[in-house]
């Protein structure tokens, strides 16, 4: 971490948001865990990508509160600080409407996303794909999870970061590599998830 990225860093508020992610530790992951670690990891995501940018940090802690945990309102996001109302923009740039499909949801981020919006979605995308293993799989889900991110989630990655687009690649490959030489795929569905 260079110094300059360390000093944005020591200047950011970040408890209320982590405080308000606290919420998501009810949530279970498929893969095990809770969705308050996948929120924590996707800002650990960014931070190695060199990502200081306050209102991403912050997004990327609370990105998944309103699809999964439901328990704040808009405004005591917009209150937190005075980076409340452009974080709640972002979350709500990046997070899936009812009324949207899967395909429309990642169609729009894509075409009409913020920059923001698809490097979150990229680093959002980086924890799910890492935790996405044939054995807690099954090999349909994984294809059609794999499938969705080259035709969605990659042209973001294209646009904003080569190197989120390499590891985004990399992870792709293996897990293809490992359906393909998995011995024991557990018959286990999924749910959809981003």
């Amino acid at each position: 971490m260079e110094n300059f990225e360390k000093e944005r860093l020591v200047n950011m508020v970040l408890a209320p948001y982590i405080q308000k992610a606290t919420a998501l530790r009810g949530i279970r992951r498929y893969v095990g865990g809770n969705q308050f670690r996948h929120a924590l990891g996707t800002f650990a995501i960014l931070i190695d990508y060199h990502y200081v940018d306050p209102v991403l940090l912050k997004g990327s802690v609370i990105h998944d509160l309103f699809e999964d945990a439901k328990c704040t309102s808009y405004d005591e996001i917009r209150s937190l600080d005075e980076d409340g109302r452009e974080v709640l923009a972002l979350v709500m740039e990046e997070t899936r409407k009812k009324t949207e499909s899967k395909d429309d949801y990642l169609k729009r981020l894509l075409d009409e996303g913020s920059e923001r919006a698809k490097i979150l979605k990229c680093a959002d995308r980086i924890s799910n794909l890492t935790d996405l293993h044939p054995d807690i799989f099954d090999k349909e889900f994984i294809k059609n999870y794999i499938n969705e991110t080259k035709k969605w989630v990659i042209p973001m990655a294209r646009q904003v970061n080569k190197d989120m687009l390499f590891e985004l690649e990399d992870l792709i490959k293996r897990r293809e590599t490992n359906m393909k030489f998995s011995s024991s795929i557990w018959p286990l569905k999924r749910k959809e998830s981003d």
